[in-house]
């Protein structure tokens, strides 16, 4: 099987039991799925087009996950508020694209803690549970607080971060699966040590903007990989535009293969040649 077309993020959901995830490549307007393909030789291809995702013009060289410098500059969800909400300047009619930032940001959203190489906390959009948790690499997953709106939750996984680690050890994440943690306990501290400051951020935002979640159940999702690498050797099309490989796992937005691992999500914009089998 063969196919042609730019690269996009991995869509990953859970399987039907909610136990695995399960993965699909995105090239161009098709979705290879990719469980199905795990122990097979894949070639990937890379003809050298790269494409900004955005604006479609033709590129040498991708920004923040596959646009062209003028998108950066010009989109709002290029801004550095998306890697930093709490620095979000919705409120002073500074937003790059209001309607957007309305939308994209003014919206639920939910703090949570997870465990990927080890305990982090972090933040998603209601509507990205558990995608992003699949995107992070997290083997158990469990949200704390739902708040009113993107910049509440960055300045509670800021306040939250004094006292864990906010960012993942990708390294770590693909060479191993981490030992369980006890969620549902790490909870009850976190939210106890960091309650002064959630009560401020109420008061500031309003009532009812940040909500502590009791009794939420720890979602574990297990990967399709069948063995770790105990190096870790990064494939990257700017370096060698083919990889013809045995395909081994694939967990977090990374392919492992018998050769090494890439990151997918990196070189979106990259049309790439997709061949299936030997």
């Amino acid at each position: 099987m063969g196919m042609i077309g730019a690269l996009d993020k991995m869509t990953a959901s859970l399987s039907d039991d909610g136990t695995t995830a399960e993965y699909q490549l995105v090239v161009g307007d098709r979705q290879l799925p990719l469980n199905p393909l795990i122990g097979e030789r894949l070639q990937l291809r890379f003809t050298g087009q790269i494409n900004c995702i955005a604006c479609g013009r033709k590129i040498k060289k991708t920004f923040s996950q596959g646009h062209c410098f003028p998108c950066v500059r010009k989109l709002a969800s290029c801004d550095m508020c998306i890697l930093k909400p709490e620095l979000c300047h919705f409120d002073q009619g500074t937003c790059r694209e209001p309607e957007w930032g309305q939308r994209w940001c003014m919206d639920t959203h939910f703090v949570y803690l997870s465990n990927t190489s080890a305990l982090k906390v972090g933040i998603t959009r209601h509507s990205n549970i558990p995608s992003r948790w699949i995107d992070q690499g997290a083997v158990q997953a469990m949200p704390i607080y739902r708040v009113a709106s993107r910049q509440i939750s960055g300045l509670l996984e800021t306040a939250i971060a004094q006292t864990m680690q906010d960012k993942t050890n990708w390294r770590a994440m693909l060479k191993a699966s981490p030992d369980d943690i006890d969620l549902a306990a790490k909870a009850q501290s976190v939210c106890a040590a960091i309650a002064p400051a959630a009560g401020e951020l109420e008061q500031r935002f309003g009532e009812g903007s940040v909500q502590q979640l009791h009794d939420q159940s720890v979602v574990r999702i297990n990967y399709p990989v069948q063995h770790y690498p105990q190096k870790i050797t990064s494939l990257n099309f700017d370096k060698v535009a083919e990889i013809d490989a045995v395909l081994t796992g694939i967990k977090a937005q990374y392919l492992i293969f018998d050769t090494g691992v890439i990151n997918i999500r990196k070189f979106t914009g990259y049309e790439v040649a997709v061949v299936t089998g030997d």
